[in-house]
């Protein structure tokens, strides 16, 4: 059975296409021939071993490209390895050639080093050639004379870049800067020494070299804003005595409940004493009959001592009423 060739032909430019894209994704003769027109030697086969390695050849060939038109003098082995260990090739060759363009020394092991750590290369050489500003929080402190003084700075850096690799970040110059602004406004004598010459903080904070070990070179500082807050040692003060009152109010009341506790401990005292009284006082018409009986003391002796106890009482009442009547009077 003969097929029609219409259709023949159809089966063979299927067939053609898919062994022209299995050997297309092999050999990749458009971006091979791209590398011999930009000057940039490299061998078809290296490009298949590329494949094999699983290494996107296209990621080291166009970056190997731009290089060697800017003249840095890269391998395919040094963009190859870098790519392998997990590196943005395309983003070190391009910071290789801002930094060439600024005059800024940075070799590609120093580039590759400085992308694996996480840092962005090409950023960094732009920070280099444009400083950055950082603007810090507000940062309270608090003068001598107890009043709060609110400060707001501006740091201007540059990326260090041969210290990029284990340098500290963006949020230790800013911790620095304010521990700076704190220790210079703490040691003035007045918030209106700060208030007057807020460049004195810029001079002090410049002059402990807040950047060393950071990443960053500072290049100013700048006073933004500086306002006046509350009167903290006025605040503490008032605290302190609110204090005092209440510790003076706990031991008056300390005092006032030994002085109740004492005064009933008294009473008890008196109470005890009457009753000891009333005991004895029970005890002298046993002693009268005792005497009676032993003709110690006769019955005249006895009417006598009641006559005195009588007339003792009739007097005493009779002063009671006087006592009365001039009070009265003078009423």
């Amino acid at each position: 059975m003969q097929l029609d060739p219409l259709v023949s032909i159809l089966i063979l430019a299927v067939v053609v296409i898919i062994v022209l894209s299995v050997f297309l994704s092999f050999f990749p003769i458009m971006l091979w021939i791209s590398a011999l027109a930009s000057g940039v030697r490299v061998g078809i086969i290296t490009l298949v071993a590329m494949r094999l390695r699983r290494v996107v050849p296209s990621r080291i060939v166009n970056p190997l490209i731009k290089a060697t038109k800017a003249g840095l003098g890269l391998n395919i082995n040094q963009l190859e390895s870098h790519f392998l260990a997990g590196g943005n090739v395309d983003r070190v060759v391009n910071a290789l050639i801002a930094a060439q363009r600024a005059n800024i020394p940075l070799i590609f092991e120093r580039a590759a080093a400085i992308d694996l750590a996480g840092r962005d290369v090409l950023q960094a050489v732009q920070m280099s050639v444009n400083p950055r500003v950082i603007e810090t929080p507000i940062v309270a402190a608090v003068a001598k004379d107890g009043i709060e003084v609110k400060v707001k700075a501006r740091v201007t850096v540059r990326a260090n870049i041969d210290r990029l690799v284990g340098g500290a970040g963006e949020e230790t110059i800013i911790a620095r800067v304010g521990e700076g602004i704190v220790t210079t406004v703490g040691s003035a004598n007045s918030h209106k020494d700060v208030l007057e010459n807020p460049d004195m903080i810029s001079r002090t904070v410049l002059g402990k070299g807040l950047d060393a070990g950071t990443a960053f070179e500072i290049l100013s500082i700048d006073i933004a804003d500086v306002d006046v807050g509350k009167n903290i040692g006025a605040h503490l003060q008032t605290e302190q005595a609110e204090a005092d009152k209440k510790i003076a109010q706990a031991k008056a009341e300390e005092r006032r409940a030994m002085a109740v506790a004492q005064e009933q401990e008294m009473k008890a005292k008196v109470v005890e004493m009457e009753a000891r009284v009333v005991e004895s006082e029970s005890q002298v018409p046993l002693a009268m009959a005792e005497a009676l009986r032993s003709g110690k003391i006769g019955v005249m002796d006895y009417m006598n001592l009641k006559n005195i106890e009588a007339d003792t009482q009739m007097r005493s009442t009779i002063g009671k009423q006087d006592n009365s009547s001039d009070n009265k009077e003078g009423r």
